[in-house]
């Protein structure tokens, strides 16, 4: 009896807690279907990132004087050299041209244009083949407080150091050997080039300050950033058709926003790197120009004169005007509207050209 007793005991307590589970089941599931039908969500806001600026740190250096670029600021206040650039196809390419931060060009005897760059720094063991000096490009020097650097000279050169109190370092005097020395497997007078060591090495000889006086101001004005200019003239080729002989041209990069140099129907290269020449601005400058003797000797109005030229930058141009007081060694440019113009931060290129052959200096591109 107490067996059947134990049974029924045991069979009831398995009913009992079939009965517990199902029902637990059951309530479950009810609270799923009630928790698909209203969910209970808990979010966390998302914060969107603030973009910021990126500020670049120019603690140590300072605008070169020159291209407006950030330079280290030890060399801020350093006296730039103006060396004389052969440029006649026989002795290209020429070495060093890539570290001059301003290129001029300018034209010579004969139809050949002769080169001069303003050098900021310099970094190269041979900068040349280095040639004789002319009296405009004299003129030019004095512009930048800038050390002229050449090898010979015509007596109006010889003239105007002296008139202007140029500081020189000639290949035609006893420094020759410090500052120059000979290629012998090119042929003379197309051989002389210059080194940063011996430069450096005259220029101490010599005595020359390296820093510029306490008074000279910038050359140039340049823009804080990159900035197109206001004008639908197109200049995305620029042809300088200085004679049969010599008629460089320029491409525009848009990609890069530079200008690559083109002469003698092909890159203008740097020996010293292989690298073309390329340039964020350029200048053309008409000047008044005519043969000064019967060599051919040119000559340019440039002592107290003005003229018109045009501004090159980004693909576009505007035209321009200057104005040189050579008492006082200073030399700008102006806009449309007669403020002093306002360029892009980079390496500039300036042609002197004739005002008489303004046609002569074409650009590609019609209006937009």
């Amino acid at each position: 009896m107490k067996k059947r007793i134990h049974y029924i005991a045991l069979i009831t307590s398995i009913l009992v807690m079939t009965m517990l589970t199902m029902a637990g089941c059951k309530k479950n599931k009810e609270n799923e279907d009630e928790a698909s039908v209203t969910p209970t969500v808990t979010s966390t806001p998302t914060i969107s990132p603030v973009p910021t600026e990126e500020v670049e740190n120019h603690e140590n250096e300072v605008r070169s004087k020159i291209t407006g670029l950030w330079i280290p600021k030890e060399n801020g206040n350093k006296r730039p050299y103006a060396i004389m650039l052969n440029n006649i196809k026989l002795a290209s390419p020429q070495s060093g041209t890539k570290e001059a931060g301003i290129l001029y060009e300018a034209l010579v005897e004969g139809g050949i244009t002769r080169l001069m760059g303003i050098y900021e720094d310099l970094n190269e063991k041979r900068i040349g083949s280095v040639r004789s000096a002319r009296h405009y490009y004299v003129s030019i020097a004095d512009e930048y407080e800038a050390i002229y650097v050449h090898f010979g000279e015509t007596s109006y050169a010889t003239k105007k150091i002296k008139e202007l109190g140029i500081d020189n370092l000639s290949g035609l005097t006893g420094i020759s050997d410090t500052v120059f020395f000979r290629d012998k497997s090119i042929k003379a007078p197309h051989n002389a080039f210059a080194t940063k060591e011996g430069i450096l090495k005259g220029t101490q000889t010599k005595g020359y300050s390296m820093e510029y006086s306490e008074n000279y101001e910038s050359h140039f004005k340049f823009y804080e950033k990159d900035t197109d200019l206001q004008s639908k003239e197109l200049a995305e080729k620029v042809t300088l058709m200085f004679s049969n002989y010599a008629s460089p041209y320029f491409t525009y990069d848009r990609e890069k926003k530079q200008y690559n140099r083109f002469q003698y129907d092909k890159e203008h290269v740097d020996y010293n790197t292989g690298e073309q020449l390329v340039f964020k601005n350029i200048i053309v400058q008409f000047v008044k120009e005519w043969n000064i003797d019967k060599n051919g000797y040119q000559t340019m109005e440039l002592e107290n004169a003005s003229g018109n030229g045009y501004y090159i930058t980004n693909g576009l141009k505007i035209d321009i005007t200057w104005k040189k007081n050579e008492s006082t060694g200073k030399m700008r440019y102006y806009d449309a509207q007669g403020n002093e113009l306002t360029m892009n931060a980079g390496k500039t290129y300036i042609a002197l050209f004739p005002n008489d052959r303004t046609s002569d200096v074409v650009l590609a591109g019609n209006s937009q």
